[in-house]
């Protein structure tokens, strides 16, 4: 069995679930478990559904759910001629639980109602993509991903349960595979003990289709997405990219550490654990071969990588005595970031300093600065860019800090890191 998972771009309309359907077709003697993402934006309309049920702003709530149904029954109409299909009713139902939820008590925990409310948007790209299929003769089977992956109580992020989760995986979805050829289900989706959903966080489908391909022992994991393949560069800030066509489990885990956006950072990781090989491929050109993701790193090394991180904002701290900036003062500034959930895109240490690097728009400077200000001197810098470099050589790092102020670097025998500050 081989594991496929499209995301929300390869199912935004009708025409592009036709087109899932042709890729599948390329697989006629293929045993297929394919997970599904919401479709289009749909996961950013739920997300202000659940402003507005916080604001209890029916108005809002009405509208945005008119808009999400609107969305869904276009693409319905393109893909089913007539009302009479079951689906139709199948998303009616859907739609009114969602409309229900406004008038019902609302969860103290922000992070379980999130989880209740968006996880429909998979629910439902799941359902159509199911019935379309069907309609279109395969031996296709719907499977709700709340009944194999078990997790935690950590909403927005729940942690999987490997035992059970194989467990149900093992009962539930191999067996079918007897009397089918394509199982479909939803990404970004588990469920508590209690039989609560839960969510993997943002962008987790591609965590769920290394989840189920762990637990299933697949053959492989196929990650279908609108670029060729996993890029050595952004090409909206890089001319010339190229692509990299094999890499091994480390590098890509690597590469998604230090923000590469292809690969969800956890999908990797279970993998590489049981030697599942991923391939990266695209869903408009299904010929081209794409990335392959394994244990061989033989090509790591071939083509640098390259890695930016914008609006970002260097903080340096340091004791207003003088004293060192030792264990005990670096776990009162853990402590103060870890309270504020600042994410360290980057930290260096010196006698008397300590500094960080974070994502300006998700630290309140003057929150931290509350914090520790009884006992340290605050000083940042702001609209910097961090350039990650994976193995790069001397000229590259030149060519990278021209025109630039280079503020800190840190170097190791395959990785470089510059923080830039742009002269104008």
């Amino acid at each position: 069995m081989k594991v496929f998972k499209f995301g929300g771009a390869s199912v935004k309309d009708a025409k592009a679930v036709k087109n899932v359907s042709a890729i599948l077709g390329r697989f006629p003697e293929e045993k297929l478990l394919v997970v599904v993402s919401a479709m289009g934006k749909t996961t950013n309309k739920l997300e202000e559904l659940v402003h507005a049920l916080y604001n209890q702003d029916h108005r809002i709530y009405a509208g945005l759910l008119d808009d999400i149904k609107a969305y869904h029954d276009e693409i319905l109409a393109g893909l089913f001629p007539e009302r009479h299909y079951q689906v139709y009713q199948e998303l009616e139902d859907i739609f009114e639980q969602i409309n229900q939820l406004f008038f019902k008590p609302l969860a103290d925990n922000r992070s379980f109602q999130y989880d209740q409310l968006v996880a429909y948007g998979e629910l439902i790209s799941s359902k159509i993509l199911a019935a379309y299929l069907t309609d279109q003769s395969y031996k296709c089977s719907w499977i709700d991903a709340k009944t194999i992956i078990r997790t935690d109580n950590q909403y927005q992020e729940g942690q999987v349960d490997w035992t059970k989760t194989q467990e149900f995986c093992q009962k539930l979805v191999l067996p079918k595979f007897d009397q089918i050829d394509i199982a479909i289900t939803q990404g970004f989706i588990g469920c508590t003990s209690e039989g609560f959903t839960t969510t993997l966080g943002r962008e987790g489908s591609d965590y769920s289709a290394g989840i189920i391909a762990f637990c299933c022992n697949a053959e492989s994991v196929t990650i279908w997405k609108d670029v060729p393949g996993m890029l050595n560069a952004d090409p909206k800030y890089f001319e010339h990219t190229q692509l990299l066509s094999q890499i091994s489990f480390k590098e890509a885990i690597e590469l998604s550490y230090y923000g590469a956006s292809v690969i969800h950072p956890k999908t990797v990781q279970p993998l590489q654990q049981k030697n599942i090989p991923l391939f990266v491929r695209s869903f408009i050109d299904p010929d081209s071969l794409g990335t392959t993701i394994s244990s061989n790193a033989e090509r790591d090394s071939h083509i640098p990588s390259y890695i930016v991180k914008h609006d970002q904002v260097l903080v340096t701290i340091s004791s207003k005595d003088f004293s060192f900036i030792a264990e005990k003062q670096l776990a009162e500034i853990f402590s103060a970031l870890a309270s504020l959930q600042a994410h360290i895109n980057l930290m260096q240490n010196s006698a008397l300093n300590f500094s960080v690097l974070l994502d300006r728009k998700k630290i309140d400077i003057s929150a931290l600065q509350n914090q520790l200000s009884n006992r340290y001197n605050i000083r940042y810098n702001e609209n910097l860019e961090l350039v990650t470099v994976r193995h790069y050589n001397d000229e590259i790092l030149v060519q990278m800090s021209s025109g630039k102020i280079k503020l800190l670097s840190q170097l190791t025998r395959t990785t470089a890191r510059l923080v830039l500050q742009n002269l104008n």
